[in-house]
């Protein structure tokens, strides 16, 4: 068996499995789950908290705080959650659709 793929770069691998509605549902996710966390870490920083005073300031723990900002874990943050993260960095949570 061969590998289709090989002499392939990255983005046309990665455009092929898009056209895959399931593939195309797990990257977006994934890709918001990356934004989330790069963006929590640099809020917490710019505010120069550490995670155990920005979770007591969002009323939740230093794990969860470390968690978001991972991107590792497959859940994905309430926005009840994000916006007490926002609060507590002095700014306030905004959406918004691209």
């Amino acid at each position: 068996m061969t590998n289709k793929h090989i002499g392939s770069s990255l983005n046309e691998v990665i455009d092929t499995q898009l056209k895959d509605l399931d593939f195309s549902r797990e990257f977006e996710k994934q890709e918001m789950i990356s934004q989330i966390a790069q963006k929590a870490y640099n809020l917490r920083l710019k505010a120069g908290l550490t995670q155990k005073a920005m979770a007591e300031r969002s009323q939740t723990t230093q794990q969860v705080i470390a968690r978001i900002e991972s991107g590792k874990d497959q859940r994905v943050p309430s926005l009840e959650l994000l916006n007490r993260i926002a609060r507590a960095a002095g700014k306030h949570l905004e959406i918004s659709f691209a």
